[in-house]
């Protein structure tokens, strides 16, 4: 694709713009013209993720309008009471669910909640997930990650990277910030300021430093509000935060397995991750982490996730067996666990057991006790 763009404009000659001339020493002009002329050669080999980066003023929108002027789109509207009923109609639950897990908004209570009261990070979470089912290829969206603080532009943009690839899609994101460069991996990078193209290999995102921590109860706290169940935690839970970069982002809850006759069995009862972390798989590092300590304890450990891309990514997962296919089931039991319930604790989930490799002995004590 060859790019020769030029956008020209009327100076005015009001006379407040003839005295900022005086005043500067501008030379007095009718039109400002801005060119941008160069090769983008999208079309030589396929790809999914493109960047057009550089800093503000430079050109990226025109530039980017130029290219894929069909595909730009007008502002979303939000206008139903929860964020969900904003998708379009033609598509399903099931679709919007995936889609929006998918690209790290993840949290079940703010899908229910109207666009205008959700956090800058979640606002930019659910457009980005609605452009990529509503939008046709190659999906444009201009300002990408403008609106948020860097920690979730980075983590955003590899959840959506991954998704578009994932699904075969083109995507091309306009920024004015390089730092989501190596989360976003794009295939290419074209910087207006300068008209230069590249075409850029597939690399591992950056790494993450994260350490598992056994915390007192009130940690619940902190995570409670973003959970898809109930904001209870049993009090006598075994509690754990996965940190990362020294902060908390993923918690665990384990409790005992009621049973009148096996008693090695522990269930995990809450798994959550802090909305400005949620797209990079950290809830697994830390189950399977659990997982591999009970396992070096001689104990079993269970979840029962109900969420839909829970159970799909356990169900992905060799460390992780289902020992029950997803149904409506006791939550915390079975039918032969000795234990009766109400149907309001009866709810739809699958059963996975742990069967990963354990975690030596010594290791797993010091985490678990």
């Amino acid at each position: 694709m060859r790019v020769a763009l030029e956008v020209s404009t009327e100076v005015s000659r009001s006379s407040r713009a003839r005295q900022v001339e005086a005043l500067f020493d501008v030379p007095a002009q009718e039109k400002c013209s801005l060119k941008w002329e160069g090769d983008a050669p999208i079309e030589a080999r396929p790809w999914n993720v493109g960047l057009v980066v550089g800093p503000s003023g430079c050109g990226k929108s025109s530039v980017a309008r130029h290219m894929f002027g069909a595909n730009f789109h007008p502002e979303l509207e939000w206008r139903g009471k929860s964020v969900i009923d904003d998708f379009s109609e033609t598509l399903s639950v099931a679709d919007v669910a995936a889609a929006c897990s998918s690209v790290g908004f993840n949290t079940i209570p703010a899908w229910l909640r109207p666009y205008a009261v959700l956090s800058n990070g979640e606002k930019f979470r659910v457009e980005v997930a609605r452009r990529l089912l509503e939008g046709g290829d190659p999906i444009v969206i201009d300002e990408f990650t403008s609106v948020v603080d860097r920690q979730v532009a980075q983590i955003g943009s590899h959840a959506v990277a991954k998704f578009v690839r994932a699904n075969k899609r083109q995507f091309v994101a306009v920024s004015c910030h390089y730092d989501i460069v190596d989360w976003l991996q794009p295939d290419w990078v074209l910087e207006p300021a300068t008209m230069t193209f590249t075409w850029r290999s597939l690399q591992p995102r950056p790494t993450i430093d994260v350490e598992i921590v056994r915390v007192d109860h009130s940690a619940w706290r902190t995570f409670a509000p973003y959970h898809y169940l109930s904001a209870d935690l049993h009090r006598g839970a075994a509690c754990f935060v996965l940190f990362a970069r020294g902060s908390p982002a993923a918690f665990a809850g384990i409790i005992n397995f009621p049973h009148p006759t096996t008693h090695d069995i522990k269930r995990c009862s809450r798994l959550v991750t802090l909305p400005d972390w949620q797209g990079l798989g950290l809830a697994f590092v830390l189950i399977d982490q659990l997982g591999a300590a009970y396992k070096g304890t001689s104990r079993r450990l269970r979840t029962y996730p109900a969420h839909p891309a829970l159970v799909r990514s356990f169900a992905k997962n060799r460390r992780w067996a289902m020992r029950k296919e997803p149904g409506t089931y006791l939550s915390g039991g079975s039918a032969t666990s000795g234990v009766t319930a109400s149907k309001s604790q009866m709810r739809p989930c699958a059963t996975f057991e742990y069967v990963g490799e354990p975690m030596d002995a010594v290791t797993a004590a010091r985490l678990i006790a």
